[in-house]
């Protein structure tokens, strides 16, 4: 792992455990294992810092949601079914310190204006993402429905994270709320 994804991996370590306050420079390269002049030549300011590590984590984690979502599609299941199968990626993906600090990056972006074009990008990704689901399940307007449904998990996750719910327990039922409403009558 190069020190660069060595920062970026011990910032989200960070923030998920102890909170954006305890990111400094000195405790970033020290959780990281790399020099103080490393994080600063790869992140010359904290901004730049906190907005890679948004981006990377939103890129990874859509890269395995797509991996996973890929292999569902090849399945051919039913849009009442396919909640299971969301509800058991979210166990399988979607806990741990690097979760915490998604969430909390994202709040972040709602007091600094200078992250809110990354937490944009990556509420987009995810709003993409949800229209490809959709769209494969056969619900029309999907792209119109992606940001209930996106909306939908952020606050499932903050749920699960908030009372350590590490089985993700009611996502099923609320994604096929969700879908039900969608489908035609």
């Amino acid at each position: 792992m190069s020190a660069r994804d060595q920062i970026l991996k011990a910032t989200l370590r960070l923030i998920g455990e102890k909170g954006i306050g305890a990111v400094t420079n000195r405790a970033v390269a020290r959780t990281a294992g790399v020099s103080l002049g490393s994080l600063t030549y790869h992140f010359p300011s904290q901004g730049d810092l906190l907005r890679e590590a948004l981006r990377t984590f939103v890129d990874d984690e859509i890269a395995r949601i797509t991996a996973y979502l890929t292999a569902l599609a090849d399945a051919d299941v039913e849009p009442v079914q396919a909640a299971d199968h969301v509800e058991k990626a979210v166990v399988d993906l979607a806990y741990g310190p690097e979760q915490i600090a998604n969430l909390e990056l994202h709040l972040h972006a709602a007091r600094d204006p200078d992250m809110r074009d990354v937490s944009v990008r990556s509420v987009e990704a995810y709003d993409r993402l949800a229209a490809a689901v959709l769209t494969a399940l056969d619900i029309p307007d999907a792209e119109r429905h992606a940001p209930t449904v996106v909306a939908l998990l952020y606050g499932l996750a903050v749920r699960r994270l908030a009372t350590g719910d590490t089985a993700a327990t009611g996502t099923a039922d609320a994604f096929r709320l969700l879908l039900l409403g969608a489908l035609p009558r």
